[in-house]
């Protein structure tokens, strides 16, 4: 009995000796297999049996142990060592790696699976995929590229395709506004030659004539219906205005900038062109705007030199043909400066707008200057886009921006319509200062709009959010990588390619962002070694060894014992 219990033994020391060096050879086989788990056998005596029973110690004797012979052993558990590997940097931007507890999620043909593995790759379709094409699952972004949580998507990232652009919403202006010049108090005048109703030239016109019964002085029919007028040549504050068309009639026919009738038509049309602020008086008798006077068409600009407004000999000119000219007979004064600068409409189109400013008032508690606001990207005809004043105190500092925004119409241009930006004149980087220097100096030094940028690169970071880089400089957040937490690791079942599905004992996972609900952190450009340790499976190799040679000798003595035994009863 005893020599078959001790070849019962050795047999399954050695089955289970067997299982050791599987294990540890498997380890030993995954030590580069990235984000490897390590397995680990653990063993348990199989039956233990009893031949005596122990007994009480009592006043004449002691007590007794059992009498107990082990029948061999059997394996327990093997489980996986779930701690994390060591990190490698790979500099690849569609790698990831896990620091902690938690698993990627991935799809495949339609099943979901979970991986420690982060070796993704692009596909044709931009979809993020592991190395057996198998989705990665993460969250989208909404239409402001902010990470929306809760439904899992397939990660896409369209590297040289995405496009994006952004619309300016601030501008931060820095400089000095000299406080050392005259203080405005008119604006240019020019005056058109007289325009009469009448063939003899005797009566001047008036606003309700229509444009084509207007004559000049020598009685020469000036326009007719359908005819274009074309105002070009003109400057303001030096800077020219863009040519613009009129056709006289009651319909645009030929794609002119403006049309109308009458006289007033007309100068409506120009008043808008030229982008005067008729809300701004100059004198208490004089307001800014256009006029007609005796037959003759009075443009006056509003005050400060660079708003001073100019015509040219040809500046008007009917179907190719000078109709009749401007003379100036006011210049503009007061001290003034102007600065251009470049926004960006929501589809990355260019707005150039210029800005005029003007020293309006200088008392015993400060000076005053006034903003005057243009667009020839407006695409209404009026090209004024709004005005406001800044104060400054004695010392120069600036104490208030009155209506500090102006609003651009983006009308039939697909993009977000009106336009509306902020003009910072103070932060605390940039402050505009009225001090008294030689000369006025400001420029726009920031602003937060954008052309259009195509994606060109991106990085993940420890949250899992996948932020896109644009040629444009833009950084947008283009979705995230989620972690899958489990109750219990080791209850998951391991599917092969490194995948794992859960099963009824390690709970159903729980998705989260990473370094949330007790997931690890995502480190990008990176992947996640095995944690096998070579040294201590290479023990484990030889205590497998030494365990099996030793349950074979045990094996190979009981055998000669029991052929002793035979030969004896023989």
């Amino acid at each position: 009995m005893a020599l078959q219990t001790a070849l019962f033994s050795s047999l399954t020391g050695i089955t289970s000796n067997s299982k050791l060096l599987a294990v540890a050879g498997n380890n030993i086989a995954n030590v580069n297999t990235t984000a490897y788990k390590k397995s680990r056998i653990t063993f348990e005596t199989q039956i233990s049996q009893r031949l005596t029973s122990g007994s009480a110690p009592t006043g004449t004797i002691g007590g007794t142990n059992p009498t107990q012979m082990g029948l061999g052993t059997r394996t327990s558990t093997i489980t996986r060592d779930f701690s994390t590997g060591s990190l490698q940097p790979t500099g690849v931007n569609t790698d990831m790696a896990i620091e902690g507890n938690g698993f990627f999620i991935v799809s495949t043909e339609g099943s979901t699976r979970y991986t420690r593995t982060g070796n993704f790759v692009l596909d044709r379709s931009f979809n993020l995929v592991n190395a057996d094409g198998g989705l990665v699952q993460g969250f989208a972004v909404d239409e402001n590229f902010d990470v929306v949580e809760g439904l899992l998507v397939d990660l896409t990232i369209p590297t040289g395709v995405l496009t994006i652009a952004q619309a300016t919403e601030n501008v931060t202006f820095a400089g000095n506004l000299n406080a050392g010049g005259d203080v405005a108090t008119v604006g240019s005048i020019s005056t058109s030659a007289v325009l009469y109703s009448d063939a003899l030239a005797t009566t001047a016109a008036v606003g309700t004539d229509a444009l084509a019964t207007l004559f000049d002085a020598t009685g020469t029919a000036l326009y007719a219906l359908g005819d274009v007028i074309t105002v070009s040549g003109v400057t303001k504050g030096g800077a020219a205005i863009s040519d613009r068309t009129f056709e006289i009639g009651p319909a645009n026919t030929t794609n002119s900038h403006g049309f109308g009738s009458t006289l007033d038509d007309f100068t409506a049309f120009l008043d808008d062109i030229l982008g005067i602020d008729t809300t701004q008086a100059t004198t208490a008798t004089s307001t800014p705007g256009i006029t007609i006077v005796g037959g003759q068409i009075l443009v006056e600009g509003n005050t400060g030199e660079d708003n001073s407004i100019l015509f040219s000999a040809s500046s008007i000119k009917n179907n190719n043909v000078v109709s009749y000219g401007f003379t100036g007979t006011q210049e503009a004064n007061g001290g003034s400066t102007r600065t251009t600068f470049v926004s960006f409409d929501s589809l990355g189109s260019e707005v150039v707008i210029d800005l005029r400013f003007v020293l309006e008032t200088k008392t015993s508690t400060g000076a005053t200057w006034r903003y005057y606001a243009d667009s020839t990207d407006d695409t209404d005809l009026d090209l004024h886009l709004g005005t406001g004043v800044l104060s400054f105190d004695t010392e120069g500092n600036l104490l208030t921006v009155a209506n500090p925004s102006i609003s651009i119409d983006r009308v039939d241009t697909g993009a977000v319509t009106p336009m509306n930006i902020n003009l910072k004149f103070a932060d605390p980087f940039n402050t505009v200062t009225s001090l008294t220097d030689t000369s006025s100096q400001i420029a726009a030094r920031n602003q937060d709009g954008s052309q259009i940028g195509t994606l060109e690169d991106f990085s993940v970071g420890e949250d899992g959010t996948i932020s896109g880089v644009f040629s444009n400089g833009l950084l947008r957040n283009l979705g995230r990588v989620p972690i899958a937490v489990f109750a219990n690791n080791n209850g998951l079942e391991e599917f092969g390619g490194s995948l794992y599905r859960p099963t009824i004992n390690s709970g159903i996972a729980t998705v989260v962002s990473a370094g949330q609900g007790g997931s690890g952190r995502v480190i990008g450009r990176s992947l996640e070694l095995s944690n096998v340790e070579l040294a201590e499976e290479f023990i484990n190799l030889i205590s497998a060894s030494t365990g099996f040679s030793a349950s074979s000798r045990v094996l190979t003595t009981s055998d000669e014992l029991i052929q002793e035994l035979l030969a004896a009863v023989r």
